[in-house]
């Protein structure tokens, strides 16, 4: 039985297995997907899904170390994906809009289990932190116009946590995502580029942009690269004998000990300071003709079983568009449109032009609710500091600001009950991520031997983890809360707050602390704070 802190399913395997009484249906083998009967696939997933909802602390960028962990590591169990198909995905999902680590669980459990099983997992995934802001939503309606001041450190302590866990989590995924000094550059200017400026259309952009950039480098740069050497170093020796094949291969080898290094330091960087043995890369690993071999393995899953036709992708990207169109005419036609449509409305909108998840989205759904007056600004900034704090995706965010929306002063008729606003919403926001992520991922499964395709996605996937820097930086200008700043202000105003954050950090990459445990730890170490010095402050 494993002891991961993030397999956490023993009870509901046991049982699964007496079900089976077959150990190549509980567990196919390694990166082939499950086959078998509907029913034996929902208990598959099921069994390996159940507890994400409930233990997937600290946001997207955790989200995805855990997933991770879960289906490519996948200690004490089959991997359901490899190296290269997991960095594939990530980059597929982060160049789509919607909740990033959510289309990721998804695309993960369809490739593996089929549409049905991944539309479990989807609400096994989503539904625990939905239940839990529609709850939080009725408490806040009860709420008077100030809260007593420990529960703003509560808050405070709790954002500070998730920023030693967010930074945690860029640190992981930028191990993973740099595999040549190209890499490396990309995840420094796309965390430089997010810092320094925000709109609706950078995000995209920027992905595009590096994917065009490791697709130039990998055709042409590289090699001309090496030319521009060769001439330099036959000009300084132009009496020396030609050693061009040798010092090819040279490079290509240097290169090949520069890939297992960072492989290496790769694997190590998935628990605290694990060391493994690096894979060996053979000459058949190295192309014939002296380029450099490739930076990632071979993917081993050729085509999963319930791969979707790239006809039927096409046809759902088509209706996509269609149905968008049709929902940006009406908002623009209408000018005095109910609440409910506007409120499903905005959210599907959201949802189709947000690139990046969850720290990307925040600052759009405050223009659309708060702005209108639908929520007030700390309404807004509690259900911020909550939502951090819950396991699963962020965009259950959507589910609170529904229910405050409908149960609001813009609500003309107190006769809808909150709950509807809460289900418009949670439906809004998910639904395009999701739609898109069917049908883009026959398209990629139909191109992603190409080795075009794989340059491409080796810099989307490179720029996507330098904005996971960004949400750091995001979030601790906003995570400090106050009775007298109801918008949030920066984390360092209290030097507190990067203790916490500090501490988070090191107690769950050295010390292997749970997240739930690490983040509940600052929740009260920022009320012990309120005790000490907080209450201090105003007098």
């Amino acid at each position: 039985m494993s002891t991961d802190p993030l397999v956490r399913e023993p009870l509901l395997h046991t049982h699964y297995r007496t079900f089976s009484q077959d150990d190549d249906i509980v567990d196919p083998p390694d990166f082939q997907a499950n086959d078998h009967s509907l029913s034996t696939r929902l208990l598959d997933v099921l069994s390996r899904t159940f507890d994400l909802g409930f233990t997937a602390f600290g946001g997207p960028p955790v989200h995805f170390h855990i997933l991770h962990r879960r289906f490519v590591d996948s200690v004490g169990r089959s991997p359901w994906i490899d190296e290269q198909t997991y960095q594939e995905l990530f980059a597929v999902t982060q160049a789509l809009p919607g909740p990033a680590s959510t289309k990721m669980l998804f695309n993960i459990a369809q490739i593996h289990a089929g549409m049905i099983p991944a539309l479990l997992v989807f609400f096994l995934w989503s539904f625990p932190g939905s239940v839990a802001m529609y709850t939080f939503s009725l408490g806040v309606q009860r709420l008077g116009e100030k809260l007593p001041d420990p529960v703003y450190a509560l808050l405070s302590g709790l954002n500070a946590a998730i920023v030693g866990l967010i930074a945690l989590a860029a640190v992981q995924l930028a191990r993973k995502a740099i595999t040549d000094s190209m890499t490396r550059i990309l995840v420094v200017g796309g965390a430089c580029a997010g810092l320094c400026y925000n709109a609706l259309w950078y995000f995209p952009v920027l992905l595009v942009g590096a994917g065009l950039t490791t697709l130039a480098w990998d055709s042409f740069g590289k090699s001309s690269l090496r030319k521009l050497k060769q001439m330099r170093r036959h000009r300084r020796h132009p009496s020396a004998v030609d050693l061009e094949p040798q010092l090819t291969r040279s490079e290509v080898n240097g290169n090949s000990t520069e890939i297992i290094r960072e492989e290496s330091r790769n694997r190590d960087s998935s628990g605290p300071h694990r060391r493994q043995l690096p894979q060996v890369v053979t000459d058949s690993d190295v192309v014939q003709n002296g380029d450099h071999p490739s930076p990632h393995p071979i993917s081993r899953i050729e085509r999963s079983e319930h791969a979707i036709p790239a006809k039927t992708g096409v046809i759902t990207i088509v209706a996509f568009i269609t149905a968008f169109i049709v929902f940006l005419t009406l908002r623009a036609a209408l000018h005095h449109t109910p609440l409910l449509f506007s409120l499903f409305n905005s959210m599907f909108l959201a949802g189709t032009i947000i690139f990046g998840g969850g720290p990307v989205v925040i600052p759009l759904l405050r223009d659309y609710v708060v702005e209108p007056g639908w929520v007030s600004p700390r309404d807004f900034l509690l259900g911020l500091a909550v939502i951090q704090a819950l396991p699963g995706p962020n965009f259950n965010f959507a589910v609170y600001l529904g229910a405050m929306t409908v149960a609001g002063p813009a609500a003309s008729s107190k006769s809808v009950p909150s709950i509807v606003g809460a289900l418009l919403a949670f439906v809004g926001i998910f639904t395009p991520g999701l739609w898109l992520s069917i049908g883009f991922q026959s398209v990629w499964q139909s191109l992603r031997k190409r080795k075009e395709v794989v340059s491409m996605l080796r810099g989307v996937n490179a720029t996507a983890v330098g904005f996971v820097f960004t949400a750091v930086y995001r979030l601790w200008e906003i995570g400090y809360l106050t009775a007298k700043s109801s918008r949030g202000i920066s984390l360092g105003e209290q030097p507190w707050w990067l203790v916490v954050a500090t501490s988070t950090f090191t107690a769950v990459e050295w010390f292997a602390v749970p997240a739930p445990a690490a983040i509940v730890s600052g929740g009260l170490a920022g009320v012990g704070w309120w005790g000490a010095v907080g209450r201090h402050l105003d007098q």
